[in-house]
């Protein structure tokens, strides 16, 4: 269901810790399990506005939307203006909450074409064409992005983020490193205290957010309206409710224990396998099962065998095994 700007600010205003569009993670299936352990506010995969315009089924499945996926954004990217608004159009019907322009990917071949962050190598151009996809639909639009493309001597992010809010954003996501920097070397999040200082719409920091005290340590030293949840939720999606407890009552939760991590291992490829198919199902959880097993006896052993494991069956042998009380 579409957010009118007000509406977000509420959403905002709660400090939520936000799952990242992250490709091939932040799935349909992965928004609705992070869902069942607190999760605010998701954002989908990115997708890519040259392939959707041509039809990709891959990225008209992305943007799809079921009706209990709520709140989600859709996050767009590419290097075209003209296919950005067109794209915007595209998204604007499967109703999401918001639009989210991704301008922060550093993965090469993207910026190569201009997308991604490669739209940090010409500010002027990158606010243009904000202004341009406000225009072009009544949804609010936000701006993920980086403090700069290359060196820390050259960072535009602080008045970046002025001319974006006069270019009519809703919010303004930053992902506290530079567009070079990858994931490599620590966030800097004063960044984005200093862009969240000179704006009055939300600002979302995000680099680094590994944990619920990271959550709210990253809200607390910048003043930022929420904080942005990527890898850390790949391993622990329980991030979410731990967040929202310090947050809410400023208490930590208990850790999940063993049986709640083993049962949301079994849900989450429960899950994957009625989307995907058995084998493809069975593929896509893989790599969250390391995760989910920390703390469990035998992770190890446990982990090894779950990464050659090739069928629904045998996941599950594995995973009731861990814990007899889990037996279906």
């Amino acid at each position: 269901m579409p957010f009118t700007r007000d509406e977000l600010a509420q959403v905002f205003a709660a400090r939520p810790a936000i799952l990242a569009p992250m490709d091939g993670v932040s799935d349909a299936v992965f928004r609705r399990l992070c869902r069942t352990v607190g999760a605010d506010l998701c954002v989908t995969e990115f997708v890519n506005v040259g392939s959707l315009l041509r039809g990709c089924r891959t990225s008209r499945r992305k943007m799809t939307l079921a009706p209990d996926d709520t709140p989600t954004a859709i996050q767009i990217y590419g290097g075209d203006p003209a296919e950005l608004v067109e794209a915007a159009a595209i998204a604007e019907s499967a109703e999401p909450a918001f639009l989210d322009i991704n301008c922060g990917c550093w993965v090469p071949r993207i910026m190569a074409r201009g997308g991604g962050a490669g739209w940090l190598r010409d500010p002027e151009a990158m606010v243009a064409m904000a202004r341009r996809i406000v225009a072009g639909t009544s949804l609010p639009v936000t701006v993920k992005t980086r403090i700069g493309y290359g060196p820390e001597s050259h960072m535009p992010i602080v008045d970046l983020a002025r001319r974006l809010e006069d270019a009519g954003i809703a919010a303004l996501t930053i992902h506290c490193r530079t567009a070079q920097a990858r994931h490599e070397g620590p966030a800097d999040w004063g960044w984005a205290r200093r862009a969240r200082e000179v704006v009055s719409i939300p600002v979302v920091v995000n680099g680094d957010v590994r944990s619920a005290a990271d959550v709210v340590q990253a809200i607390g030293q910048t003043g930022c309206a929420a904080a942005m949840v990527g890898r850390g939720a790949i391993d622990h999606p329980w991030i979410f409710r731990e967040a929202r407890a310090l947050l809410d009552h400023g208490e930590p939760l208990p850790p999940p224990s063993v049986e709640e991590r083993l049962t949301l291992a079994k849900t989450h490829l429960a899950w994957n396998v009625e989307e995907r198919g058995e084998k493809r199902g069975v593929f896509a959880t893989r790599r969250h099962f390391r995760g989910y097993l920390s703390g469990v006896p035998d992770a190890g052993a446990l982990w090894q065998a779950l990464i050659h494991a090739e069928t629904v069956s045998d996941c599950l042998t594995i995973l009731t095994r861990a814990s007899p009380r889990l037996a279906a």
